[in-house]
């Protein structure tokens, strides 16, 4: 299958699938509170609500991120593919039901020869992309404060809350984060993204976005 120029074969496709379904579910979980009683709430109140509601705001944060690395690594040239790591999203759901989260759905993997720089803006493009949603979630969050609507209101501020979270939490520079490649490329950039990132998510929090 082709989308504008990118390629995507049937298992890249099944495993973005996957990866969003098992978001959807883990989150709508954590944020009824984890355990026994979030599924029997969850499932009580409805379940297509609060999956939804996942969907629409970590699931697309998640795979929108990964998507990023692998548009701008075809941009260089790169031969590029998302897979998804099944454990992790098994590990996924079973913490949210301890009433914690671990999410890494998976990675994108690419191969091809590239320069510092460029390495810098494939890890920058994830976290970038994410900054760029947490904006788009904005007036959602002010449109359904507006008009009434409980749940636009609790997407855009879900989303908003989540995004900046990704965009900050990526850019830390240990192990195989984003922020380790960005930094190694580029001191300057990698400060001039991560500081504005960290305060937004942290003003974000106090807020009261995302609950």
């Amino acid at each position: 299958m082709s989308v504008s120029g990118l390629s995507f074969s049937s298992r890249e496709l099944r495993d973005l699938a996957l990866a969003w379904a098992a978001l959807g579910v883990a989150f709508a979980i954590f944020f009824a509170g984890g355990g026994r009683r979030a599924v029997e709430s969850i499932l009580g109140g409805g379940v297509i609500a609060p999956v939804l509601l996942s969907l629409l705001t970590a699931g697309v944060g998640f795979l929108v991120h990964e998507l990023a690395h692998k548009v701008v690594a075809v941009r260089f040239g790169q031969i590029a593919e998302f897979r998804a790591d099944y454990g992790m999203l098994f590990l996924a759901v079973v913490s949210s039901l301890a009433g914690f989260i671990f999410a890494a759905p998976g990675a994108v993997y690419h191969r091809g020869r590239l320069t510092s720089r460029e390495h810098g803006l494939i890890a920058l493009a994830g976290p970038a992309v994410n900054v760029g949603l947490a904006a788009l979630f904005l007036p959602v969050f002010v449109l359904g404060t507006v008009l009434g609507s409980e749940f636009l209101a609790l997407i855009g501020s879900r989303g908003l809350m989540i995004n900046l979270f990704l965009a900050a939490f990526n850019m830390l520079p240990f192990g195989p984060l984003d922020g380790k490649t960005v930094l190694g490329w580029s001191k300057a950039v990698f400060a001039g993204f991560f500081v504005p990132a960290l305060v937004l998510t942290v003003g974000a929090f106090l807020l009261g976005f995302g609950f």
